[in-house]
């Protein structure tokens, strides 16, 4: 008997990918200590090369890191990178240089939590394709911190406004989850932490159905800037039963045809130094490679 496959495990909805989160922040030099040296990911070669902005990729992901005032994003950001004791090593290495800023780190069981020099959070695994799929180097999600009684609206509002799928779990607090890509999602978890203001950070999606969500926003005139012929933004979810307010994080859209969509992205080998060099190693590989395949 033919085995039966659940074909509805490899619908994505209409979010097919979240390419970066920005925030601002204040030193490109301390920035690069942080993301680069002490968490082991790349500058981009290519674009943002100056001192005014600098793109940092995580697999087939980045952070963008303009200068500016300091944002901080109110959650953290999860990412996938393999090597745990090398990643400590990295941040141990580059804390003298950090001292004074909010720079910190500590090891949990299945993760390692490193604040950047200005307070964004980020929670750093090993590659488990039972949790997070086949990524070997990526941002598998982006979780904010919301208060308690939205969650139930915000997982109405993906589906509903942005055709992007959602889920309600209440297990280790009540989380809605969005489904923005193969194996990514932003999440939204309930806290009594008190929140500060919306200072102006945002995420990037790519969406299918491009103007069906627009124009869903505009009727409920939650579209913030119209950007160009690809992209346009939306800041605040609301409960589309009743139009509550329920978050504000700046939403960066972009339609699948953006001439940036799946863009190449450059990633370093955060274990190939000038010492230890090994031709062939240059490079990580984002994605799980065969010898790890188990279905």
């Amino acid at each position: 008997m033919q085995q039966p496959f659940d074909r509805a495990a490899e619908d994505l909805g209409n979010a097919i990918h979240l390419e970066h989160v920005n925030v601002q922040v204040p030193d490109q030099r301390l920035a690069t200590l942080f993301y680069v040296a002490g968490i082991g990911l790349t500058r981009d070669p290519y674009l943002m090369v100056s001192d005014s902005n600098m793109w940092v990729n995580a697999g087939r992901s980045q952070f963008h890191l303009p200068t500016g005032r300091p944002q901080v994003l109110r959650g953290h950001t999860g990412i996938v990178i393999a090597g745990r004791e090398a990643l400590l090593a990295r941040l141990a290495a580059v804390a003298p240089r950090l001292e004074g800023t909010a720079f910190a780190y500590r090891a949990h069981n299945n993760h390692i939590e490193a604040t950047c020099p200005w307070g964004n959070r980020l929670r750093c695994y090993e590659p488990d394709a039972g949790r997070f799929g086949r990524i070997a180097l990526g941002m598998p999600y982006v979780e904010f911190e919301v208060p308690r009684g939205t969650a139930e609206g915000i997982s109405r509002f993906y589906p509903q406004i942005m055709g992007i799928p959602a889920s309600l779990a209440d297990g280790d607090g009540v989380v809605a989850r969005a489904k923005v890509g193969k194996d990514q999602y932003l999440q939204f978890r309930e806290s009594d932490h008190v929140q500060g203001e919306f200072d102006g950070h945002h995420v990037q999606i790519y969406i299918t159905d491009f103007s069906g969500p627009y124009r869903r926003l505009r009727e409920r005139n939650l579209v913030s800037r119209e950007d160009n012929q690809y992209q346009y933004r939306f800041c605040d979810i609301v409960d589309p039963a009743d139009g509550r307010h329920l978050f504000t994080v700046e939403h960066e859209v972009r339609s699948a045809t953006h001439p940036m969509y799946l863009r190449p992205l450059i990633n370093r080998n955060p274990a190939q130094t000038n010492r230890t060099f090994a031709h062939g190693y240059d490079q990580a590989q984002w994605a799980m490679g065969p010898d790890q395949y188990d279905g």
